[in-house]
This record gives structure tokens, C-alpha cells and sequence, in this order.
């Protein structure tokens, strides 16, 4: 594995990873949001993954490129979905928002696994910061022996 292609690597993975800080901070801002724009309860959002150029004509040019012996790398946003846990319901009877039994139906966000997913987030994000400074000081230092 060449230079830039680590800190290609790198690259990919803070960029899903900023991207799954942000959906986790959508959620984390909607997790009272009892009428989304549908009329119902916002639904949590998940980021998907996968790894770089796994299917479709990417799927194909990295097979070409392992045959020549270039490894691809990284990973990519494959889509943001749904999360199809239930919605919660609690019994407040003075709200506007209750049915006829005084329920109402909130999201189905935790604070507490949007927080928790949030701190894993930014240790990966930082993984892929430290990887890619020491791609760029390995770099740094070959470049130095050359001279």
C-alpha cells in the first residue's frame, strides 16, 4: 500500500464518519419531535457502510485494479435508513398531541445511544485523523532519507 492511498483511506473514513456524526446529531435534535413533516413521530436515521467500490462497475475496477496489483481501499456511505425500532408512548393526557387513551406516541430516539454512538463516532474519526498524520510523517521522514 502506497502513501496516498492511506491517507486516501483515511480520507474515506473521516468523511463516513462526519456523516454519521451528523445523522446522530439530527436525531439527537429530533428525539422530542412528535410531527415530523409525514404527521408522524420522527423516525431515527442510521448511516449504512460499506467498503469502496464493492459493487457495481466499482466492484469491477477494483477487481482489475487488484489484478494489477493495486489494493482499493476506504469505505463509503451506502445510504441513510430508517432505524424500524417501534415508537415509544407515554401517558400524558394534557398534551395536544394525545390520543384518546391520553398517550403520545414520541420518536424512537435514546438520548442515551445517540450520546454513546456519538462518543464512538469521534474516536473513529479521530483514529482516521491519527492515521492519516502518521501516513504524512512516514511520508516526511522518506523524503528526508532522499535528500
Amino acid at each position: 500500500m502506497g502513501l496516498f492511498e492511506a491517507i486516501s483511506i483515511a480520507g474515506s473514513g473521516l468523511t463516513a464518519e462526519r456523516i454519521r456524526m451528523d445523522v446522530t446529531a439530527e436525531n439527537l435534535a429530533n428525539a422530542d419531535t412528535t410531527k415530523a413533516a409525514n404527521g408522524q413521530p420522527y423516525q431515527r436515521q442510521e448511516v449504512v457502510l460499506q467498503q469502496a467500490g464493492s459493487s457495481g462497475f466499482g466492484g469491477a475496477l477494483s477487481g482489475a485494479m487488484q489484478s494489477y496489483g493495486v489494493t482499493p481501499g476506504g469505505v463509503e456511505v451506502k445510504g441513510i435508513v430508517s432505524d424500524a425500532t417501534p415508537d415509544q408512548q407515554i401517558y400524558d393526557p394534557g398534551s395536544p398531541e394525545a390520543d384518546a387513551q391520553g398517550y403520545v406516541k414520541m420518536p424512537n430516539v435514546s438520548t442515551v445511544t445517540e450520546m454513546t454512538d456519538l462518543i464512538s463516532e469521534q474516536q473513529s474519526y479521530q483514529s482516521d485523523v491519527t492515521a492519516m498524520q502518521t501516513a504524512k510523517a512516514m511520508f516526511t521522514a522518506t523524503v528526508g532519507i532522499l535528500k
